[in-house]
């Protein structure tokens, strides 16, 4: 199969973005409670003074569920849409309790410019699920970023949840017509998770391809929402293009590669997520019925 890379087309592979060699700051907060968990922070938060002082525990986020509108469910996860406008208190939690876990972000107590979007798993521990991670982004994004701030709470992470919520983000930003990826630079482990991601999207979009068919990168791009530079890296990441002259370019995909890099790391013919089950907001229905 061929890819055609133009020349107008990015091709940086991204670098990294590695924490610098120091001594991490001290945590001011001793423990986090989450359900009957808890969570031992890494990082400083700007918690108000009155509330850790002497290094208390912080009890984040309620019992009650979440507010907002549910607008994914599918099997034992549930995941919500939360306007920091309209529940200010609920989005600075948050906000704060991500802090605790992330080394690169700063913390905005004005988060009324923000959608938040908690994933939560169905437990029979808790009556409403346990919340376990979340991603948010600006209402408005002057770069198109589909993603400000993505964490999955270190007690659940390992487990694939990362990938359900960036999937989330590109899937809402093709429904609302926002071409964009998450907001730079990346950590170390954003990366990671990100670049796992975008390969695997592309090797199933091109699995799907017709044999002999030219694939561009536009192609790609414009049928999964990921940016081009994006999709070069993740190409790169996998190791399959081969230099090889063609009708239409100089670059291909080789396919035995790219079902051997899938065997290789278990990847899913499946999407990650599944588009049916986004439920569609009342305001969407209301403008239907009218």
């Amino acid at each position: 199969m061929a890819v055609t890379i133009s020349s107008a087309s990015p091709s940086t592979v991204l670098s990294p973005n590695r924490t610098p060699n120091r001594s991490p700051m001290e945590p001011n907060v001793a423990n986090v409670v989450l359900g009957n968990l808890h969570i031992q922070p890494w990082y400083p938060s700007f918690y108000p003074e009155d509330m850790v002082g002497g290094r208390k525990k912080v009890c984040p986020l309620r019992e009650d569920p979440p507010p907002g509108l549910v607008i994914y469910e599918k099997d034992d996860y549930i995941m919500h849409e939360i306007d920091g406008e309209e529940h200010k208190l609920y989005a600075q939690n948050l906000s704060l309790l991500s802090k605790l876990f992330l080394d690169t972000k700063s913390v905005f107590f004005d988060v009324s410019t923000f959608l938040y979007y908690p994933l939560i798993i169905k437990t029979d521990s808790h009556p409403y699920g346990q919340v376990v991670g979340f991603f948010s982004k600006e209402k408005m994004s002057w770069d198109n970023n589909n993603v400000a701030c993505i964490l999955v709470f270190p007690p659940w992470q390992r487990r694939g949840l990362g990938q359900i919520l960036i999937a989330a983000s590109y899937e809402l930003g093709r429904r609302e017509g926002r071409f964009g990826g998450p907001e730079r630079p990346l950590s170390t482990l954003g990366r990671k998770g990100y670049i796992n991601f975008w390969c695997a999207e592309v090797y199933r979009h091109l699995l799907r391809a017709p044999l002999k068919r030219t694939v561009t990168v536009k192609d790609i791009s414009e049928a999964t929402y990921i940016m081009q530079e994006d999709i070069v890296a993740a190409l790169k990441e996998m190791d399959v293009l081969e230099s090889r002259k063609t009708a239409t370019g100089n670059i291909v995909v080789n396919k035995s590669k790219l079902r051997a890099w899938a065997e290789k790391h278990a990847v899913s013919k499946e999407p990650v997520v599944d588009t049916e089950a986004f439920l569609e907001s009342e305001d969407e229905g209301s403008e239907m019925e009218e």
